[in-house]
């Protein structure tokens, strides 16, 4: 088992920053890869950023290019959010694989944290 925690989150206006944390706990000797994803209300779960075990590579969706950077330490994964649009306002979540590469299907991740909630005011 793995436990993830996320913290960061919160209210900040157009074109401002945040950083969400995510802090594994458990069986976290790895490999496993490290993901976020993000669920605006209405809408399926979406994904953000991934990073694999190794973090020699990260994965973007293309609406968070040049704006958010994942990265990791050890067995704690981070995104820096820069130039926040309100069109970013969701729920973030943090979620392990159990394998050293990182996909963009939420399905083929094992474990998620409870979520951290990022609003973003025009």
């Amino acid at each position: 088992q793995v436990q993830l925690v996320e913290s960061g989150g919160g209210l900040v206006q157009a074109g401002g920053s945040l950083r969400l944390s995510c802090a594994a706990s458990g069986r976290t000797r790895g490999p496993y890869a490290l993901g976020w994803f993000r669920q605006a209300p209405g809408k399926e779960r979406e994904f953000v950023a991934a990073i694999p075990w190794s973090a020699d590579n990260t994965y973007y969706v293309d609406s968070v290019k040049g704006r958010f950077t994942i990265s990791r330490d050890k067995n704690t994964v981070y995104l820096q959010m820069n130039s926040l649009k309100p069109e970013d306002t969701a729920v973030y979540y943090c979620a392990a694989r159990m394998s050293p590469r990182a996909t963009i299907q939420p399905y083929e991740y094992d474990y998620w944290g409870q979520g951290t909630q990022v609003t973003v005011s025009s």
